[in-house]
């Protein structure tokens, strides 16, 4: 059950990623598409991006062969919005405009390049904006063509080489309670035909503090997390090798700096943090920062920088986290910590008397009978009877006559308080019996 319950977590955690990466690239997931590089054309085939600048209404659609910038002029595109048919013409940079497009109505864009039908997924025309809409022919093929070529190039041996992190690597982050939950996708780029022996592998060590660090799905086979280093083993094929991983980092304070050094060269730098309350972030390396929103509705800080040379390391600077208080968890931990001292105390304390009573007894008893063998010595005797014992009307031994005459010699105080340790001894006598469960007047510690 807790490897189930351990796989549905990362799959989960997986998941969320991936609507995130998409939903981000989906808006563009860029202040300028100039700066940042466009994803794989398979994520963004068929759906439609919003364009705020464009004119209430107005719908674009695109249409390349395989690859974002390979565009097909001259093609005819039909767009169905509310039971109307509209065509229009595909111009030098494949890109055809319908424009007073009734709002609110359901859409969808289709064109045919050589034989093969591309289809839109449905979407709704927005009352304000318009949208944008990539219909990407041949992914099919260059699919068909990009194993063909993977496994021609697994075959062939390894070449001393490098690699570097692609321009669609980026650092994603988002809230989750009380710790920052981090993804890091990773585009391992080999520029070569061939695969590439780097000297070793491609290791990344995590920021300081990152704990529970997990390889999502997506992730390439070769990939492995060990507490907070991630490996990467060579060689690597031509073209990319993913890397998605993802670990959380807490904090206890309203400011966190996270410090991450790239093992190989970074292409361009892109992060991206869920904008909760005030949360800013900023670092030194970054060019732009602009706010974003997910398809989700969810806003997103959204920042970029140039490119970083192996061995760099990003500073990055968030401020105004979300932050629990902790007073409610250290006041249960004190009082918790308090109530334990006491049992504690008050079980090492009572712990000597209710173990063993006898010790204190046999020194009390002791001491009663050194107090008791004092009066004695002090006590005057009959001339006719020192014993006290020959009286034949005392045949038990007990006080004689003389005896009593030699108490009332002796003093009333006296006589109390031998009465008085007398009982005393018998009732220790008792005790001593009763702990050792043995007949009064028995055992070893018994005086004779």
């Amino acid at each position: 059950m807790r490897t189930r319950a351990l796989d549905l977590g990362l799959w989960a955690l997986g998941f969320r990623l991936w609507a995130l990466v998409v939903g981000l690239w989906v808006l563009g997931f860029g202040i300028c598409v100039a700066q940042i590089n466009m994803p794989d054309p398979s994520l963004i085939h068929g759906r439609a991006i919003p364009a705020p600048e464009l004119p209430n209404g107005t719908v674009t659609v695109r249409v390349v062969r395989e690859a974002i910038g390979n565009n097909i002029a001259g093609q005819d595109v039909r767009v169905t919005a509310g039971g109307a048919v509209r065509t229009a013409r595909t111009d030098g940079q494949g890109r055809a405009e319908f424009k007073d497009l009734p709002p609110g109505s359901e859409a969808r864009a289709e064109s045919t390049v050589g034989g093969e039908p591309l289809v839109s997924e449905p979407f709704t025309v927005p009352s304000s904006g318009g949208l944008r809409v990539i219909l990407v022919a041949g992914l099919k093929e260059a699919a068909a063509r990009t194993k063909k070529e993977a496994e021609a190039a697994a075959a062939a041996p390894p070449v001393k080489g490098v690699v570097v992190l692609g321009p669609n690597s980026r650092v994603l982050m988002e809230f989750n309670d009380d710790a920052l939950q981090v993804f890091y996708v990773l585009d391992i780029l080999n520029n070569a035909r061939t695969r590439v022996d780097i000297g070793g592998p491609l290791i990344v060590d995590l920021p300081s503090g990152a704990a529970g660090a997990s390889v999502l799905a997506g992730s390439s086979p070769t990939v492995t997390v060990s507490g907070d280093r991630i490996t990467v083993t060579g060689p690597f094929a031509p073209g990319n090798t993913a890397v998605q991983v993802g670990f959380q980092l807490r904090h206890d304070s309203p400011n966190l700096t996270l410090r991450q050094t790239w093992p190989a060269p970074l292409e361009q730098l892109t992060v991206a943090v869920e904008k909760v309350g005030a949360v800013s972030m900023s670092s030194p390396q970054f060019s732009t920062v602009g706010e974003v929103r997910a398809e989700t509705g969810t806003p997103f800080l959204l920042a970029s920088g140039p490119a970083l040379p192996a061995g760099s390391t990003l500073t990055l600077q968030l401020s105004n986290l979300p932050v629990h208080s902790q007073t409610p968890r250290l006041v249960a931990l004190s009082l918790a910590a308090a109530i334990i001292g006491l049992g504690a105390w008050l079980a090492f304390a009572a712990r000597p008397e209710a173990r063993s009573p006898r010790p204190r007894l046999i020194q009390r008893r002791d001491a009663l009978l050194a107090a008791l063998a004092a009066l004695e010595t002090r006590r005057p005797k009959s001339a006719d009877d020192p014993d006290g014992r020959s009286n034949p009307d005392n045949p038990r031994g007990g006080p004689s006559l003389g005896a009593e005459a030699s108490a009332k010699a002796a003093g009333p105080p006296e006589e109390a308080r031998r009465l008085r340790l007398l009982a005393e001894l018998e009732q220790i006598y008792g005790d001593l019996d009763e702990a050792h469960a043995r007949p009064r007047g028995g055992g070893e510690d018994v005086a004779a």
